[in-house]
């Protein structure tokens, strides 16, 4: 199986650090680098952008919410024309970088709570794809399986290519468990290996009940700001080649259109 690991990354903010992106940079395949709003800063946002273009990485743009202090993790109020507008600022502002910086956008994957109302809302989960399609309608849309973002994505024509998650645990519906309940991230980095090779193996996400609701899924994210990040997407990468699949850039998951 062709498959793609991707990580969100360009996290830190002025003085202020998250994660290891130069260890990341050096195991996954696509980057989501945060755009200004609930996370990076121009300046983060340009030296990531150099460094994954430097490692052959694929960058894609990862807007949230305009919420630094709450990581973009609280949900917003926003009406459709806001949304819209605060996603293409943001997108805007990576692409002109990377530009800037002889690199390109290949794709888009919300972040947060903006991503789990997507998922969840058919009007949210539209007007993001609408938002995207203005920008470029070839960007890949970074979407998590069994979502409306995924679903509204198809019906627009954008491209779209489905995720699941190394590091959290799954409901019964193929949701990720909030993460304010017990067990939603993955504490170590053997939980994580394990539960993508079953993933793999089964053919779809694995849930906290211990039932398989069957997908196809083309990338699996590792987030970038748990402690053994690094360390997973190491030996979630080791795993995944071991047991016989490729790892390959994003654009490559997907059928010629």
């Amino acid at each position: 199986m062709r498959l793609n690991l991707n990580a969100d990354l360009g996290e830190s903010f002025g003085p202020w650090r998250m994660g290891d992106d130069a260890g990341l940079l050096e195991v996954v395949n696509s980057a989501n680098v945060a755009c200004g709003q609930h996370a990076g800063d121009p300046l983060v946002m340009r030296r990531t952008v150099i460094a994954a273009s430097g490692q052959g990485v694929e960058i894609g743009a990862h807007p949230g919410y305009a919420d630094l202090q709450g990581f973009g993790r609280r949900p917003m109020q926003l009406s459709d024309e806001e949304l819209a507008a605060s996603l293409q600022y943001q997108i805007g502002a990576l692409a002109g970088i990377a530009t800037a910086c002889g690199a390109t956008l290949s794709h888009v994957k919300p972040h947060g709570a903006l991503n789990n109302l997507a998922c969840e809302d058919d009007a949210v989960a539209r007007t993001v794809v609408a938002a995207v399609a203005a920008c470029r309608p070839d960007l890949i849309l970074l979407a998590p399986v069994f979502s409306e973002l995924a679903r509204a994505a198809r019906q627009a024509g954008q491209p779209v290519a489905l995720e699941v998650f190394a590091d959290r645990a799954y409901t019964a519906s193929g949701h990720l468990v909030p993460r304010r309940l017990p067990g939603a991230v993955h504490e170590a980095s053997e939980t994580c290996v394990r539960q993508v090779l079953g993933m793999l193996e089964a053919g779809g996400v694995l849930t906290i009940d211990g039932d398989v609701l069957p997908c196809d899924f083309q990338s699996v994210c590792v987030h970038g700001d748990t402690a053994h990040a690094v360390r997973t997407a190491r030996d979630v990468r080791a795993a995944v080649l071991a047991a016989g699949h490729e790892l390959v850039a994003l654009s490559d998951t997907l059928p010629p259109r």
